[in-house]
C-alpha cells in the first residue's frame, strides 16, 4: 500500500477539520482554541494555495494525514522563510506518513525559492521534535510560558531547516500557481 502525497483541493476541507478538530479541543499541539469548521478550511487551503503548497497524504484512497507552509512574518524582508505544520491521523502515526509529507514539502518550498523554513513545536511534543530533527530541522531555542491553554502555560520551541545557502540577492519567490505551472504532477 504506497502513499500518495497531492495538493489539498476545497473538497478536502471536511476530512482535515475532523482530523485537526480535537487537536485543537484537546491538546496543546495547537495555539487555537475552538476548532474552525470546514468552511474555515476550505477558507484557508485556497488562501494557502495561492503561494504556499498544501499537501495531503492518502492511502488506498483514506486521507491521513496533511502539511503546509505559511508566511513566517509579515514584513517583506522575511518573504523567503516560510513557517511549516504537519498533522497526522493519530491510527497512522509511526508509519512515515509526516515524513513523507514533508520530503514532499520541503523540496516544492526549495524549488520555489524560499530559504528557510520554520517549524514552532509546543511542549513537550517528543514525538514532533523527533521528526522534525530527522529531517534536518535544528533546534533554535524556546520561548518560555508563551501560551496559556488547558489551564496551564506552555512553552513553543523553535526549529529552522536552511533550504538554501545560495549566495547573493535571491530572486523573489515563485508562487504556487506559477510553479505548478512550470512543474505539473
Amino acid at each position: 500500500m504506497s502513499l500518495r502525497v497531492r495538493y489539498a483541493t476545497p473538497d478536502d476541507a471536511g476530512w482535515i477539520a475532523g482530523l485537526y478538530a480535537p487537536i485543537v479541543r484537546d491538546t496543546v499541539i495547537s495555539f487555537e482554541t475552538d476548532p474552525p469548521p470546514a468552511d474555515e478550511m476550505r477558507r484557508r487551503i485556497g488562501q494557502t494555495l495561492a503561494v504556499y503548497p498544501w499537501l495531503v497524504a492518502e492511502r488506498e484512497g483514506r486521507p491521513l494525514g496533511y502539511a503546509y507552509a505559511s508566511a513566517h512574518r509579515t514584513r517583506a524582508s522575511y518573504r523567503w522563510s516560510c513557517d511549516v505544520s504537519v498533522y497526522v491521523d493519530p491510527s497512522a502515526q509511526r508509519q512515515g506518513i509526516g515524513a513523507g509529507l514533508y520530503d514532499r514539502l520541503l523540496a516544492i518550498l526549495a524549488a520555489q525559492g524560499f530559504r528557510n523554513a520554520f517549524a514552532g513545536i509546543a511542549q513537550p511534543n517528543p514525538a514532533s521534535v523527533a521528526l522534525h530533527e530527522r529531517m534536518g530541522f535544528e533546534h533554535l531555542g524556546t520561548y518560555g510560558g508563551v501560551g496559556y491553554k488547558l489551564g496551564a502555560w506552555h512553552d513553543v520551541g523553535w526549529w529552522q531547516l536552511r533550504l538554501s545557502d545560495a549566495p547573493g540577492p535571491p530572486e523573489e519567490p515563485v508562487a504556487l500557481p506559477d510553479y505548478r505551472r512550470a512543474h505539473p504532477d
